[in-house]
């Protein structure tokens, strides 16, 4: 039977103007929007100024965050000058610059340090400029890195810390210069490589790191019954050049929903609040996560879901199927999909990237790009595919952190389509009956995750319990669901949303954070249920080995974790069963 939206939702996104999302896109993509500028700050208020407009209660704040702008770059290879980029939170050279031996190692994914010696020496790679090549690349004794990208260079952050820098992660900032060429000069300086025994380069870089007052706008339409509880809906203002696609084109997405469920608020059954982040591109999401930091608890006890959006209605983007999605989420994604555009979502798994800032209290995570190029043999396809994962989609497009994300890389019937699939879906987050997160589909992932784990593990480190209370677990919330399909009434449902969302502040940590729900995870590869990661490296470990010891200890550790984890699930669970349980009898 073919699904269809409610009259509320199809009337909603027939609202959809994709001349209003032109315009909003045209106004903030005039200027570059470097973190803390003017210039950023006068789009903040333009934002704020519609959003006002249309009768949306608003606040901009500044926080102090640590922002790197990069700046001039030069470069020179065997006496010849190649046109570069430097990056953001990468270490300026001295203002003579550095000299010294060329070496190219290969693929950024899989530097070969092995068999090739970078001490003292610059190492050229294949790839985007991202924080584990540059890492891997300082701890080999590389003087320098220079990364070969696509027909354009691309800007990236090098750093993996999140937000703001501590004590506790501040020396894994790089302390290497990182510059990137484009493709055709990356073939050139290969080939010089190629012919000569020894390939001498000269580098010149300058980063303007430091602490810097950004904005945070932030924008709230009541709820009419759940008014504490809210969605949070998120993207990010500041750009590299005049990121029309990456984020103007999503910041438009943004205000158009506020415009339309702002006239339609008393639809609304909790509170939608609108997030505009700066940041992101020049402090590693430092904006989001500031606000966390500052509203732990707020986002812990009152946060039903994060909704984020970045880098949409670009020309070309037909890929609709790969967004980023919890398995919670991912029914509440397809369903506007499919009706929308016919086509049928996978989802992918969050990686560690965009503002993502919210796992540790707990909240379940939607989108962060909607849609995609396809793939291709062209060189930006193969970096991106590198950096977001295998899957259907070649990225955002080839001009996506360029100086080429101009507003005539919107295609307006994308944009259109995409808003319409966040209209309806930020809607029905915010107005159905029962938050709109499937527990079971989460439980059932975990246990996909430990079986797989027991199997890596074999008999060196037994995940039974674990297994057989994910497994009562997954009976309980499957009984659960039996029950709430019965006639509730308003504080039965009350008190089932209640149990969802503090069922939501177990699972998410425990299969998205690595470490004190209170700090943030490195910007880095990260395993499912990421606390029994290490399971594989205790599977290759030499037996009697102090590694093999160690990983033993710190596993067994975090089994006992997860086991409490899952066992205080299981009884918040059971406890509202029974609840309803009685109310039945």
């Amino acid at each position: 039977m073919a699904q269809t939206l409610d009259s509320v939702q199809q009337m909603l996104i027939n609202e959809v103007n994709k001349d209003n999302l032109m315009e909003y896109t045209k106004n903030i993509a005039k200027e570059v929007r470097l973190s803390g500028t003017e210039e950023e700050l006068r789009s903040f208020k333009y934002v704020q100024s519609k959003l006002e407009e249309f009768g949306v209660e608003t606040s901009l704040i500044f926080s102090d965050a640590y922002i790197s702008l990069p700046g001039n770059a030069e470069l020179s290879v065997n006496n010849q000058s190649f046109a570069c980029i430097t990056h953001t939170l990468s270490t300026p050279t001295p203002v003579d610059g550095i000299d010294g031996e060329l070496v190219y190692v290969g693929k950024a994914i899989s530097p070969d340090y092995q068999t090739i010696d970078v001490r003292g020496k610059v190492a050229l790679l294949d790839g985007l400029a991202i924080p584990g090549a540059v890492a891997k690349a300082q701890q080999a004794g590389a003087l320098a890195t220079v990364f070969i990208n696509a027909k354009h260079t691309h800007e990236m952050i090098v750093s993996p810390v999140w937000g703001n820098p501590t004590t506790e992660n501040v020396n894994l900032l790089p302390k290497i210069p990182v510059a990137s060429v484009n493709y055709g000069n990356g073939n050139k300086i290969k080939q010089l490589i190629a012919e000569h025994e020894n390939t001498t380069v000269s580098l010149k870089t300058e980063v303007d790191t430091g602490w810097r007052k950004i904005p945070l706008l932030t924008a709230e339409i009541k709820g009419q019954e759940q008014s504490d509880d809210f969605v949070l809906f998120s993207g990010h203002i500041d750009s590299w050049h005049y990121g029309a696609m990456d984020n103007g084109s999503a910041d438009a997405a943004m205000i158009e929903v506020a415009r339309i469920l702002g006239q339609h608020r008393d639809k609304l059954k909790r509170t939608l609040r609108l997030a505009f982040w700066s940041g992101h591109s020049h402090g590693r999401y430092a904006g989001s996560a500031w606000y966390c930091d500052e509203h732990w608890e707020e986002l812990h006890d009152h946060c039903v879901m994060h909704i984020n959006i970045d880098s949409v209605g670009g020309k070309g983007a037909t890929i609709l199927s790969e967004g980023n999605c919890m398995a919670e989420t991912k029914d509440l994604a397809a369903k506007s999909i499919k009706v929308i555009t016919n086509v049928d979502y996978e989802g992918s798994r969050f990686g560690r990237a965009g503002d993502q800032s919210f796992w540790g209290p707990g909240v379940p995570s939607l989108f962060m790009g909607l849609s995609e190029q396809p793939q291709s043999d062209d060189p930006a396809s193969e970096a991106f595919s590198q950096l977001f994962g295998a899957g259907k989609g070649g990225g955002f497009g080839w001009w996506w952190h360029t100086t080429e994300d101009t507003v005539d890389k919107i295609d307006p019937e994308n944009l259109e389509r995409d808003c319409k699939i966040y209209v309806s879906i930020v809607y029905q987050a915010c107005s159905e009956q029962l938050y709109p997160i499937n527990q079971l589909a989460a439980v059932q992932e975990l246990k996909d995750i430990l079986l797989h784990y027991q199997q890596l593990a074999g008999q060196e480190l037994s995940f039974t319990r674990s297994i057989d209370r994910i497994t009562q677990l997954e009976e309980e919330v499957e009984a659960f669901n039996q029950f709430i399909q019965n006639e509730m009434t308003e504080q039965d449902i009350s008190k089932v949303n209640q149990m969802i969302k503090r069922l939501s502040k177990l699972l998410v940590p425990l299969n998205y954070v690595n470490g004190n729900p209170f700090q943030h995870d490195l910007a880095m590869k990260q395993a499912p249920l990421p606390l029994l990661g290490k399971v594989g490296q205790l599977a290759a470990a030499e037996k009697g080995s102090d590694e093999y010891y160690q990983l033993k200890t710190e596993l067994k550790r975090n089994v006992n974790q997860v086991n409490y984890t899952i066992k205080n699930a299981f009884e918040l669970v059971q406890q509202a069963k029974n609840h309803l349980k009685k109310k039945t009898c």
